[in-house]
């Protein structure tokens, strides 16, 4: 009998063999149904062969097929199993991941497509009935041609009625998917025109046949977007499909309606977290047929399976929302690359803060650099100042210059922006008298007060608590907020600027379904008003009357134990920065800070960020850290810490393994999240293949470990960040 080697949604690094008594039509990327433990389980079908290394009395057959059609094809397939080895991540889990819920739960893939009901052969013989419904539907369908399921029920014809009509083989469904978009001529939207800079990028990137990686590095304003567009149009003209990828920060609105607006005649769909299950089908199925011309998504858009990809864009590459965090921990920006690379097609990176990982492959000519100096919309570049806060009294965290600075600029007309990342009104309470601070029970951390919920929230662990009206350590009532965040910077910035409008836009403001497009839609009305938020405001938007931008706390990625820091800090500077002066004048950029003469803060704001960036790789490179060398962290959490400790320390090999590096157990910088210990293994090492041949045989001793279903254990690949 026939073999089939399917992959089961399962933590396991292994695929799982079964029978069939035929193979019929069934072919590699199709789905089955299986018994597996005593429950029935969805799989996919990877390969049909006719040998097994388990016996073959110990084989279960499998119980049904699912598909007539396959939902991966063969390149796709090939694109997840390379996935699934890159991130040490188990098989089945990893192609359940790219798929939509109801496929992986069994659904049938055109659920959200309306069929299309036409006669049979024997059907349009018009045989005589005696159901007058059943004949009614066959007159219809014979003088009106075929019609649509949605516009025959309008019509007064039950779905019982059809159904017997199907059952009798006179009439089918069929699902038409339309793809005219490819037949029509490019019908496009107005459009400036390009500068040298913005012209010669479009035209090295238009010459390109096959692929090829684009860094397009531009300052901010530099109208990277408009690059993209005029790219794009060469690739829809042609009948092909493209992939924008954005932050989930930057997925707004503003973004899709700039797209909209240029390419009028082209079906574009978005891919995002808030779209139901049966939405997020209903784009997949429609990138499978050809149906739709452009995809713009956040990160999980990667797995996309498209009829005919000509071009993957990946805006703000270097931003960390690409990277994620949970289960299959990919990275969306590097995945664009081998995609990119499978389907020979051209890959543009852009942002005007590249990552120094992209920046090295730009400079050793594995990426070809391309660089946008001149801001499209004003000529003149943001001045920026250094506010020494040494000294100086404070308030809610501002000082009386950046006070200073927001009166004028507010009496001008203009717009403020003022930047903080931390939501909630203080990060904790304190006790006046004995200096007592509120944690959170279950984090090593503290939990942060929110006013207008009058609760204290853990943003690590969700838990919340009432405030406490004494202290609980010398009964005191002189409890104060220590800190500042958004929340209370509006309450100041309000009582302080009375006639001026504030807009705070962070996740607290923007909870409710469009609220965040109604503030968007406040602040570019114009005029004077302050703008108060996190690095929510702060990527991927376009403020035309923002004249000024003050930054608050800059000190905060200084001095941080992750080795990114520094260039996660100067990368939001930057960003932030380039929200002023985006419409005519040059904007004004107020950073505060202790540290005025520390040297990163001062080779920013004199050199840029390119200049900044081209050190911090020195440094990286006498340093043997990424991107000079690669990193792997194994992650360990369990409410024992001993299981912990145990189960990371019997990782460690009493002789070291050639070409690779050790360092840990170490605890993580948050010991302690909702509850559990978390320790972490750091493997370092300077050939990648070395690392992945290490991988494959550490992953395979930890799913054996005896500890393995006591501590939640992960394999983090190329991590963004050690916590």
């Amino acid at each position: 009998m026939p073999i089939l080697e399917v992959a089961i949604k399962l933590p396991l690094h292994r695929t799982f063999d079964y029978l069939i008594s035929e193979i019929g039509d069934l072919r590699p990327g199709m789905r089955v149904q299986v018994s597996f433990a005593n429950r029935k389980c969805t799989a996919l079908v990877l390969a049909i062969k006719s040998h097994s290394d388990v016996p073959p009395e110990k084989l279960k057959t499998i119980s049904s097929v699912l598909d007539k059609q396959p939902v991966l094809t063969p390149p796709h397939i090939a694109f997840l199993q390379f996935v699934a080895q890159y991130y040490c991540h188990p098989i089945g889990d990893t192609f359940f991941t790219a798929l939509p819920a109801v496929l992986r739960e069994g659904g049938h893939p055109d659920k959200t497509q309306i069929p299309t009901i036409s006669l049979t052969e024997k059907g349009k013989t018009l045989p005589t009935l005696r159901s007058k419904k059943q004949q009614a539907l066959l007159s219809q369908l014979t003088h009106g041609g075929e019609i649509k399921l949605s516009e025959l029920k309008a019509l007064g014809f039950a779905a019982q009625t059809i159904k017997s009509l199907e059952e009798k083989a006179l009439i089918e469904q069929t699902i038409v998917h339309d793809k005219d978009w490819t037949e029509q001529t490019l019908a496009l939207g107005d459009k400036p025109t390009l500068n040298e800079q913005q012209a010669t990028i479009c035209s090295a990137v238009n010459a390109q046949q096959g692929y090829r990686t684009f860094l397009v590095e531009g300052v901010t304003g530099s109208g990277k977007t408009e690059v993209y567009l005029q790219c794009l149009e060469n690739v829809l003209a042609q009948g092909k499909q493209a992939l924008v990828l954005v932050p989930e920060i930057g997925l707004t609105p503003q973004t899709v309606n700039r797209f909209k607006k240029r390419f009028q005649n082209m079906p574009i769909d978005l891919w995002h977290s808030n779209l139901t299950d049966n939405e997020r089908l209903h784009t997949w199925r429609r990138a499978e047929q050809g149906s739709n011309a452009l995809v713009i998504g956040t990160r999980s858009a990667i797995f996309l399976p498209f009829k005919h990809l000509g071009m993957i864009i990946v805006d703000e590459e270097h931003d960390s929302s690409f990277k994620q965090q949970d289960g299959l921990k990919y990275h969306a920006r590097d995945l664009a690359v081998y995609r990119a690379h499978q389907q020979q097609c051209p890959l543009l990176l852009g942002t005007a803060t590249p990552a120094l990982d992209t920046l090295q492959k730009a400079l050793s000519n594995k990426y070809q650099l391309l660089s946008l100096t001149k801001r499209a919309q004003t000529q003149q570049d943001n001045q920026f100042h250094l506010v020494d806060m040494k000294g100086q009294p404070q308030q809610c965290g501002l000082s009386p210059m950046s006070i200073h600075w927001m009166q004028k600029t507010l009496n001008r007309g203009k717009q403020v922006m003022v930047f903080l990342n931390r939501r909630g009104f203080a990060p904790t309470l304190m006790c006046h008298e004995c200096g007592w601070l509120n944690t959170c029970q279950h984090c090593s951390t503290s939990a942060t007060y929110h006013r207008a919920m009058n609760r204290l929230v853990c943003h690590h662990c969700g838990e919340q608590d009432f405030v406490p009206k004494q202290c609980p350590d010398c009964g005191s009532t002189q409890i104060i907020p220590n800190g500042v965040g958004t929340e209370q910077l509006e309450q100041f910035l309000t009582e302080q600027f009375t006639d001026i409008p504030l807009t705070r836009i962070d996740r607290d403001s923007t909870r409710k379904k469009g609220s965040l497009e109604s503030a968007l839609d406040e602040i570019n009305q114009g005029g004077a008003r302050i703008l108060v938020g996190t690095q929510m405001l702060a990527k991927g938007h376009h403020f035309a009357d923002v004249s000024l931008v003050i930054i608050l706390d800059v000190d905060s990625g200084l001095y941080s134990c992750d080795f990114r820091a520094t260039e996660q800090m100067a990368q939001l500077i930057t960003q932030v920065a380039g929200r002023a002066g985006r419409a005519g004048e040059a904007g004004t950029v107020l950073l505060q800070t202790h540290f005025p003469e520390h040297p990163l803060l001062q080779d920013l704001i004199n050199n840029g960020y390119g200049d900044f960036a081209r050190y911090a790789l020195q440094e990286r490179e006498e340093a043997l850290l990424p991107p000079f060398a690669h990193l792997v962290i194994i992650r360990a959490e369990a409410t024992n810490v001993n299981f912990v400790l145990r189960f990371l320390s019997d990782l460690v090999p009493a002789t070291p393994y050639p070409g690779i590096q050790l360092l840990g157990p170490i605890p993580a910088p948050l010991e302690r999240i909702a509850g559990k210990y978390r320790y972490q293994l750091h493997i370092h090492a300077q050939q990648r293949p070395v690392l992945h041949d290490y991988l494959a045989q550490l992953a395979r001793y930890m799913s054996e470990h005896e500890l393995a279903n006591r501590v939640k254990w992960s394999i983090d690949v190329d991590p963004m960040d050690t916590y």
